[in-house]
């Protein structure tokens, strides 16, 4: 299995004058987030979670429902005036990340209700660079269902398209992402996109790959079980084993 490094420093994308291209960063929200993050921190937990998820960056020790209830007021005390700021805001947050925490807050930030609005399809390029540079799948699998994921049901003759071709992208990131993103989808999945998305990487041995294309397959099972046997079986040898018990794991 890999090791995660692909967390390490990016603050180097950043400008000198502490913005990012997209806008002006709220550094009064930035130092209220880490504030807000070191408080709740409990710091005999950050070995062990930094362990876990074989992180190169450190933890400070938040678990993720202590985050929720310290970042709430955090966020609704400073709601950022329009869409560049916010993408700004997040991006900062982001790259200049020291511990693993505060870029599970840029990810809170980017979904956060208030910035509802912004989710449109040029939307894509900020959380193309979450996936890419984060590299793990802790961050990208909450990016791909619950960020891309809706931006192709709302915009699906754009964000379809891009896809496919991440389907069959260089970077093991962007195709993981383009097979999870309509798990939540249920009756309303794809089909023929799923289907794409899966079949161009059925010859990838990488662990994430099949991972990905079990779970897919076995959500999209509890809508049409009878379906997903179908394709498991058309597939036949094409598909890995652990692809397979995946995709079948819940079907008896």
């Amino acid at each position: 299995m890999e090791t995660n490094t692909a967390d390490r420093n990016t603050a180097d994308r950043n400008t000198a004058d502490g913005n990012t291209a997209e806008g002006a960063v709220d550094e009064g929200l930035l130092a209220a987030v880490r504030a807000a993050l070191a408080a709740a921190a409990e710091p005999e937990r950050a070995p062990a979670m930094r362990s876990y998820m074989k992180s190169a960056m450190p933890y400070l020790g938040v678990r993720k429902p202590v985050r929720v209830l310290a970042l709430r007021p955090v966020f609704a005390a400073r709601v950022l005036p329009d869409a560049p700021s916010w993408s700004a805001t997040v991006l900062a947050l982001w790259r200049q990340a020291e511990f693993r925490e505060e870029r599970y807050a840029a990810i809170d930030l980017s979904g956060h209700r208030a910035y509802r609005a912004y989710q449109r399809p040029e939307t894509l390029d900020l959380y193309d660079e979450l996936i890419t540079t984060g590299a793990w799948w802790d961050y990208v699998d909450e990016i791909a269902a619950h960020r891309v994921g809706p931006l192709l049901a709302a915009h699906p003759e754009v964000i379809r398209p891009v896809m496919l071709r991440w389907a069959t992208d260089s970077q093991l990131w962007r195709r993981r992402t383009s097979i999870i993103c309509q798990l939540s989808f249920k009756a309303a999945t794809d089909l023929d996109l799923l289907y794409a998305c899966i079949d161009a990487n059925l010859d990838d041995r990488d662990f994430f790959i099949r991972k990905a294309i079990g779970w897919a397959l076995r959500q999209y099972a509890w809508t049409d079980p009878a379906e997903i046997r179908r394709f498991v079986s058309a597939r036949g040898d094409a598909l890995s084993g652990l692809s397979r018990r995946e995709a079948l794991k819940n079907l008896g």
